[in-house]
C-alpha cells in the first residue's frame, strides 16, 4: 500500500514538473501550487476608426455564422434538396443514397444554377470593391441586386404581396426597390411549393407500383408479407430503366430556366 502511495506521489510530482516548471517538491507533504488566472480588460483609446473596425469584424463574423441560412433561403438549394429527398423517399431505399451524397449533389447543382448570378456579383461588386473603386456599403448594394433579380424571377406575386401587406410597406416600383426582408421569405415559400409540386409528380408512379404489388399480394393471400420488400426491386428497376437521375436533374435545371 505504501509503495502504491509513493508511486502515486511520484506521478503527481512528474506531472507537476511538466505543468509548472521551476517548482520543487522535496517532500511528500508538499502541496501543489494553484495557478492564478487574471483577466484584464483595457480601456479603449477613444479612436472612432478603431471602434468602427471592431464592429465591422463582429458583423462579418455574424454574417459568416448565417451563411448556411443564406445558402438555403436565397439560392436554389431548397428546391433541389427537397426534390432529391422526395426521390429517395419514393424509392423506399431508406438511407440510400446517404444524406452526404444528396447534400453534396444539391450543393454542386446549386453552384451550377447560381453561377451566372455569382459571376454577376463578382463583376459588379466584388472586383470593384477589391480594387478600391467602391465602398463596402456600395458593394453590398450592388451584390444584392443580382440576388434580388434571381429570387424575384422565381417568387410568386401572391407570396411577395403577403409579406409586403403584413409589413405595410410601400409598393416597390421594381425589383431593386423590393426589401430583402419581404423578398427572402416570399422566395422561400415559393420554392417550397415548387419543390413539393415536383416531388408529387415523382411520387405518383412509385405509389402506383406499391398499390399494384399490395393488391397482388392480398389477392394471393400473402397479407403477412410486407409489400415494400417486393415493390422495392421493381421501383429501382423502373428508375434505372428510365434513367431517373438524369430526368430528375434535367427537370430541376429546366425549372430554373423557365
Amino acid at each position: 500500500m505504501k509503495r502504491i502511495k509513493r508511486l502515486a506521489v511520484l506521478g503527481v510530482i512528474l506531472l507537476s514538473s511538466f505543468l509548472f516548471p521551476g517548482q520543487s517538491f522535496a517532500e511528500e507533504g508538499d502541496t501543489l501550487p494553484i495557478p492564478n488566472i487574471n483577466i484584464d480588460i483595457g480601456s479603449g483609446t477613444g479612436d472612432p476608426a478603431g471602434t468602427a473596425s471592431t464592429v465591422t469584424i463582429v458583423l462579418l463574423i455574424t454574417i459568416l455564422s448565417l451563411a448556411p441560412a443564406i445558402l438555403v433561403l436565397m439560392t436554389s438549394f431548397t428546391r433541389i434538396v427537397i426534390v432529391l429527398g422526395f426521390v429517395r423517399t419514393s424509392l423506399s431505399t431508406q438511407q440510400m443514397p446517404p444524406n452526404q451524397v444528396l447534400i453534396g449533389l444539391a450543393l454542386f447543382l446549386t453552384l451550377f444554377v447560381m453561377s451566372p448570378t455569382l459571376a454577376e456579383i463578382n463583376k459588379v461588386a466584388f472586383q470593384p470593391y477589391m480594387a478600391g473603386e467602391i465602398t463596402q456599403n456600395e458593394a453590398l448594394s450592388r451584390a444584392a441586386l443580382p440576388l434580388k433579380e434571381f429570387m424575384g424571377k422565381h417568387t410568386r406575386e401572391k407570396d411577395l404581396k403577403l409579406f409586403l401587406d403584413y409589413s405595410r410597406a410601400d409598393r416597390p416600383t421594381g425589383i431593386a426597390d423590393t426589401p430583402l426582408t419581404a423578398l427572402i421569405p416570399a422566395f422561400a415559400i415559393s420554392e417550397l411549393k415548387s419543390a413539393f409540386q415536383m416531388g408529387f409528380m415523382i411520387f405518383v408512379p412509385f405509389l402506383v407500383i406499391d398499390m399494384i404489388i399490395a393488391s397482388t399480394l392480398m389477392s394471393m393471400g400473402m397479407m403477412m408479407l410486407p409489400p415494400v420488400m417486393i415493390s422495392l426491386p421493381f421501383k429501382v428497376l423502373l428508375f434505372i430503366l428510365v434513367d431517373g437521375w438524369y430526368l430528375v436533374v434535367k427537370s430541376l435545371l429546366v425549372s430554373f430556366n423557365s
